[in-house]
């Protein structure tokens, strides 16, 4: 059977900030996503998540992919949410997919890729990545467990200067857009597109969430050079 080369499922996929990364260092992608998503590039299921990954994992569909990379639902952890909730005295509970996913993924036998915010979501930190790593204008921290495999981080470089927009009734100036929220001098879409090389989409609420393909691509790579250099 011929190499048809690496293969991607892309869950909680969003509007394909993740994908492209992985598109960009040679993959094939799959997604799912619960909305509808007709801006993905790429073929996607649309449905539940978990109960699609148990579906392929049952049916054996499964091993036709290489890696796995999920981005679960965690407001519980988010650091925005968190730090609102603190500072308005609000309560209430969030949903938190992390644990249920992870569960999944081990049953997969697959390496994988958990995504998440920085915040309080209990992954495992092995990689947090930054835009500065990658010269793009935003900073977007995210950290990602990485299971059945691993990479040596890289260096995370100091920031040049503050994200703009105001913050506690002050105004700053800085190299960073601000890709979350409306107002207050907070990114345009065009802006957000141009600082995070995602084209492809122009609504506010996907580019809010979105990842920057830049770290996906990153990791992508670094997965296929682990992988080379156990079958070497």
């Amino acid at each position: 059977m011929p190499d048809l080369g690496p293969r991607v499922l892309d869950l909680f996929s969003c509007s394909g900030g993740a994908g492209w990364g992985y598109h960009l260092a040679g993959y094939a992608v799959d997604g799912c996503d619960i909305a509808d998503r007709p801006r993905y590039p790429f073929p996607y299921n649309r449905g539940d998540a978990l109960e699609y990954l148990a579906h392929l994992i049952d049916t054996g569909d499964i091993e036709r992919y290489t890696l796995v990379h999920a981005s679960p639902p965690c407001q519980a952890g988010c650091a925005l949410t968190v730090g609102t909730n603190r500072s308005q005295g609000w309560g209430g509970t969030h949903e938190d997919l992390v644990a249920p996913t992870r569960v999944l993924l081990d049953r997969t036998s697959l390496p994988y890729v958990i995504e998440q915010p920085n915040g309080k979501a209990k992954i495992r930190k092995d990689l947090t990545l930054c835009g500065e790593m990658f010269g793009l204008g935003v900073l977007r921290h995210r950290n990602f467990e990485l299971g059945r495999w691993a990479t040596s981080r890289p260096v995370h470089p100091k920031h040049r200067g503050y994200v703009r927009g105001w913050r506690h009734g002050i105004y700053r100036d800085g190299p960073y857009l601000a890709a979350y929220g409306e107002g207050g001098g907070k990114a345009t879409i065009s802006e957000m597109q141009q600082a995070m090389g995602i084209t492809w989409t122009h609504v506010h609420e996907e580019l809010t969430e979105a990842i920057p393909p830049a770290y996906t691509r990153w990791i992508g790579t670094a997965f296929l050079t682990a992988r080379q250099e156990v079958l070497v």
